[in-house]
């Protein structure tokens, strides 16, 4: 396991990336008296909850907030690498947060109020390109010293607003498209698939084959579990990752707009200006 732990303002959070060399289970426990958010950024594993007496099947990219004073779990990873990031906030300062957050919120802080066990949503929601790039950002935080520990903050109440949308959101809608487990496994891998060519990637027919679905399925099921259609959530993908290039390297933005296959750099230049406001010029002067 590889994992970094944060700790500011009396919240915790954490970053792990765990491999296996088989398939297993293995216990969980805590004492303390928090809320959690767990976000399951990568594989798909289920555990039981002892807590809330209840069992969850979960594929890679998920998240929910959780109360319970203190957990045990028990844990069956379903692929060999799983990667988890988590956020703990005491249970005042959540609920202080929220006295003005919407109605799911308010209803989750009056259970804790009351110390209840319970979790935020009965239906998982999924990690959509918002909240990934959220995650990211944290991940790959490059400030220091107390400037850091105020990032940090900020990014932790951000996560909590785009899950509370999110769910509300999920709420909303009436009948799921997607019913069966696997369909929804092949939308995940469409997600992880376009990360992982973000640079060269495929086209609609290249990912329909990859994952065994049609595109009408495919493109009606992306847009349901991560609120955004395949072109949109990989423009946000380039975007977000030339907006890192252009803070931590040294590469020249015609040398980003290059590699992120962009067709040519005003293209480039425009649509960064577009998402971000700014230029990419200005990003380099001003990280």
């Amino acid at each position: 396991m590889d994992s970094v732990i944060w700790t500011f303002d009396g919240i915790q959070a954490g970053h792990s990336i765990s491999k296996f060399h088989t398939l297993t289970s293995f216990p969980g426990s805590s004492d303390t008296d928090v809320v959690r958010f767990h976000f399951g950024m990568k594989g798909d594993y289920s555990f039981s909850y002892k807590q809330l007496n209840r069992s969850y099947d979960l594929i890679g990219g998920h998240h929910n907030i959780m109360y319970s004073k203190g957990f045990d779990i028990e844990v069956q990873n379903k692929t060999l690498e799983l990667e988890i990031f988590g956020i703990q906030f005491p249970k005042a300062l959540f609920v202080q947060f929220t006295q003005q957050a919407n109605a799911p919120l308010q209803r989750f802080a009056e259970n804790i109020l009351q110390g209840k066990n319970v979790m935020l949503s009965e239906r998982w929601g999924s990690i959509d390109a918002p909240i990934q790039q959220v995650l990211q950002q944290i991940i790959h935080c490059k400030y220091g010293g107390d400037l850091k520990k105020l990032f940090l903050l900020s990014k932790s109440i951000e996560l909590l607003v785009l899950c509370a949308e999110s769910y509300e959101a999920a709420n909303a809608r009436q009948d799921a498209f997607l019913k069966s487990k696997t369909d929804k496994e092949k939308i995940i891998a469409v997600r992880d698939l376009i990360n992982e060519r973000v640079h060269c990637p495929p086209n609609l027919s290249e990912i329909a084959r990859t994952v065994g679905l049609n595109e009408y399925k495919l493109k009606r099921g992306f847009k349901e579990t991560f609120n955004n259609t395949v072109f949109g959530y990989l423009t946000e993908q380039r975007l977000q990752l030339a907006h890192q290039y252009l803070r931590d390297t040294q590469k020249t933005a015609a040398e980003i707009s290059f590699e992120l296959g962009y067709a040519t750099p005003q293209h480039f230049n425009n649509a960064f200006k577009k998402k971000f406001g700014v230029t990419p010029f200005s990003i380099r002067n001003n990280p």
